[in-house]
């Protein structure tokens, strides 16, 4: 079997057919670097990286591309407010986000552009369009996409023109043909910053958000590629004039569209607007990553995830069992090679997860897949079947590396967890050992209290105790 994925351009799952045998190709919308990352930002990052790593694990070389819009109204706007370079703004988030990918294991893109890196061939995209009689010229420093030039406006998202709203940042401009028409390339206004502008045969000016993502995605990826995501609120008007753009320069653009749903808190869509935002780097104050990551990553990638404490608190539940019993694992037969985890392709991975995956990403029949071989792995511990025990390890942990969740890998393995290394753990795990031995003498001489009271305290400073018929085990909360 094939990976299957939704295309939203015909509302039908169907299956990559890569325009190179053994190559995907994908643009990615990234962020626009106005402010800091809320944890509804990263689920576009979080869908696309599952769906590289399926692509990376059967044997497809994946070019993914995921861009930086460091220009735009906003950002003007809001860097202005608070008396700083608007590029100084932009680079500030910008790595606020790189830290906020960093932190939830989201892998690197093969390439991440910024917009003002390619004013150049934006220019040189609107002079094909003008020359093509798709875009016209405004008052100077301003240039349009003629919408009614292009008969198949309005196929992505399958909207009549007569029934489109006007885009938001498009519809107070007088010298428009159309109200409709959207903006490829921008005049200054009052009061920007000079160096907010380029010239152009045209006049100063900034790009227009959809040119800047047509010109990066060709620049990488070539005139057609494989796969166009973004999150299914950037469908209209932004892919779709995107796609119009291209199409009308004559290109192929994107074979296949796919868009991920939202993050909601209280029924409502992640938004700053909304005054509901979770920063990222706030909410790790509280959730460890690996959890956030779970709690985000694990729900398909069309489907909306609801953001509560709930959510959260089942995350945890389900880590801690992953983590618990991986940890187990390795005390009774050792740790299995990341090398070999890695190998572990459609022929070798269980049939059943296989499917899930190849069938949409369908996340949800993968887990139920995990957790078989969990309880199964579980079953061997107890049964001191070293030979099932490791076996189970090597399949829970490759299974859960495509989700970006094995406990033993990278980054989650250096946050302290139970498999983490070093002089911290070391030294952490002499002072436990010497409670819990204090705990177990108290447990001989019938003190229950003192031994309650030793449990406690532990349980007080975020440390799990397990008792075993081979003896307690420890764990911190919410860490491998």
């Amino acid at each position: 079997m094939t990976l299957r994925l939704y295309d939203s351009a015909t509302r039908a799952v169907r299956p990559l057919e890569p325009l190179q045998a053994g190559k995907v190709g994908i643009y990615l919308c990234g962020a626009t670097v106005q402010g800091a990352p809320h944890i509804g930002h990263m689920r576009s990052s979080l869908a696309f990286d599952v769906m590289s790593r399926w692509l990376r694990r059967t044997g497809h070389e994946v070019t993914l591309i995921r861009n930086v819009t460091d220009i735009d109204d906003k950002i003007l706007a809001k860097s202005a407010e608070a008396g700083a370079p608007w590029w100084a703004w932009a680079y500030r988030f910008e790595q606020e986000f790189t830290a906020a990918y960093d932190a939830l294991g989201i892998g690197r893109p093969t390439y991440e552009p910024r917009a003002t890196g390619h004013v150049t061939e934006m220019v040189e995209l609107m002079e094909r369009l003008l020359e093509r009689g798709h875009a016209y010229c405004g008052e100077s420093g301003n240039v349009y996409f003629d919408v009614r030039s292009l008969p198949g406006y309005g196929s992505l998202t399958r909207q009549a023109l007569e029934n489109m709203s006007v885009g938001e940042d498009d519809d107070a401009e007088p010298d428009k043909r159309d109200p409709r028409d959207f903006a490829l390339w921008k005049a200054p206004k009052p009061g920007e910053p000079a160096s907010a502008s380029w010239p152009t045969p045209f006049g100063r000016g900034r790009p227009g958000w959809h040119l800047e993502c047509s010109t990066m995605a060709r620049r990488y990826l070539g005139d057609t590629f494989d796969i166009h995501g973004g999150g299914i609120d950037l469908r209209f008007p932004h892919h779709e004039n995107e796609q119009a753009q291209s199409h009308a320069a004559g290109f192929g653009f994107a074979r296949h569209w796919v868009h991920n749903a939202w993050v909601t808190v209280g029924g409502e869509k992640m938004s700053k607007s909304l005054g509901n935002s979770l920063i990222v780097a706030n909410v790790l104050e509280r959730t460890s990553a690996p959890v956030l990551r779970f709690a985000l990553g694990t729900v398909h990638y069309r489907s909306t995830v609801e953001f509560s404490d709930v959510t959260v608190a089942e995350a945890t539940g389900s880590w801690e069992r992953f983590s618990g019993f991986v940890t187990r694992a390795v005390e009774r037969v050792g740790e299995v090679a990341a090398a070999e985890v890695a190998a572990q392709g459609p022929r070798q991975l269980p049939a059943a997860f296989v499917e899930a995956m190849d069938d949409d990403l369908n996340i949800s029949a993968a887990l139920a897949v995990i957790h078989e071989h969990l309880r199964a792995g579980n079953t061997a511990l107890a049964e001191q079947d070293d030979v099932a025990t490791r076996a189970a390890q090597l399949q829970v942990r490759s299974m859960l590396d495509v989700l970006g969740l094995d406990p033993l890998a990278a980054p989650w393995r250096s946050q302290g967890g139970s498999s983490a290394d070093g002089a911290e753990r070391e030294a952490l795990d002499v002072l436990i050992t010497a409670v819990l031995e204090d705990r177990v003498q108290a447990r001989k001489n019938k003190d229950w209290q003192r031994a309650d009271a030793l449990r406690d305290q532990l349980a007080d400073a975020g440390v799990v105790v397990e008792d075993s018929p081979d003896g307690a085990r420890w764990q911190l909360k919410g860490k491998s």
